[in-house]
């Protein structure tokens, strides 16, 4: 018997399993249709709904009945009304509108990869012919433009730990894969004298330099197009960052990037690696790796999130010091810094 038991599993259980995709799909008809928006003034009957979203009266209604539901919004009579807090994160106009997250979050990309998760188990990786690893795949671009809530916390870390670098008078940054450009970038704005070098797919950094002007870096920021194994890398640098992309690969595979990191840094350059990763406690006590690492195994041809203890490993075979290891309360990414040799 196991010290740390999981709960008897029901029926109750699995039906709200099974069912879990009609929420999904009734929250993203809800931000697609801009529904909380023409709450936004207050409740408001179906029919006045319909017409500020252009939708069919009837059909709408069934919507707002099931976004109350789950919970979203409230009733009144026959109106309808935002539930407590989605006044902020799922109107658009609002600041700390979080809405547009429905498109990485729950997006087709991952669901016709996840959907197809028992036959990647029989063959032992993706069986999608377009996947997380095809060069130009457009749910980067998302993401770029996007990011999610653990990135600007975890690159403020990263630029309090690397940053200044001493006895450099003009500190140079590559960011491999770098998306959104958010950990090169934050480290360009804390040191106006920094460079920053960002490598990913061509139609990727189309959105990382809009995130570059947007930033006010954009005077300090080149670009690397192409394949993070192939593309010359230049260097040397000061730090090189790899982040959220060592889970797309073997172990073997992501120890060779992080070699060829290592190759474009200068002698005590430092490496920064952020990778989510699976820890010492059940499954079932911190289950977000080990259910991003099903999407990995259905999404790439060797992936998933690796134990904490293995990315270490990966740092250390790959010819650098072993690495301090930095985290951030309820963020789930792992940091760790270490010196090339």
């Amino acid at each position: 018997m196991t010290d740390d038991p999981v709960p008897t599993v029901t029926r109750q259980d699995l039906l709200t399993m099974m069912s879990s995709v009609r929420r999904t799909g009734v929250l993203r008809a809800g931000v697609d249709l801009l529904v909380f928006d023409a709450l936004a003034d207050g409740p408001a009957r179906s029919e006045a709904v319909a017409t500020a979203c252009g939708a069919d009266p009837r059909a709408v209604h069934i919507l707002l009945n099931a976004l109350a539901a789950i919970g979203l919004l409230e009733t009144d009579g026959d109106r309808f009304r935002l539930a407590p807090g989605a006044d902020g994160i799922l109107v658009s106009t609002h600041p700390d509108y979080y809405g547009h997250a429905v498109r990485l979050a729950a997006s087709d990309y991952e669901w016709d990869a996840i959907k197809r998760l028992g036959d990647a188990v029989r063959s032992g990786g993706t069986v999608m012919e377009q996947n997380a690893e095809t060069p130009s795949y457009t749910f980067w671009e998302d993401f770029a433009e996007l990011g999610t809530l653990n990135t600007q916390p975890i690159a403020d870390l990263v630029a309090d730990a690397v940053f200044p670098v001493p006895g450099r008078d003009r500190p140079t940054v590559l960011d491999i894969a770098c998306g959104h450009g958010l950990y090169g970038y934050t480290l360009a704005a804390r040191d106006p004298r920094a460079e920053v070098w960002s490598l990913d797919w061509p139609n990727v950094l189309a959105v990382t330099e809009a995130n570059a002007e947007r930033l006010g870096v954009r005077d300090r920021a080149h670009y690397l197009p192409g394949d993070m194994f192939d593309v010359p890398l230049g260097g040397p640098y000061d730090v090189v960052v790899v982040a959220n992309v060592l889970h797309h690969f073997s172990t073997e595979r992501a120890t060779e990037l992080l070699a060829r990191a290592g190759s474009a840094l200068r002698p005590g350059g430092r490496l920064v690696a952020i990778a989510i990763s699976t820890g010492d406690a059940a499954p079932h006590r911190d289950p977000v790796p080990h259910l991003f690492s099903a999407l990995m195994l259905a999404w790439t041809s060797e992936g998933q999130v690796h134990p904490l203890s293995a990315y270490e490993d990966m740092v250390v075979a790959a010819g650098f010091t072993r690495p301090k290891l930095h985290t951030l309360p309820h963020n789930p990414l792992r940091v760790l810094i270490a010196e090339r040799l």
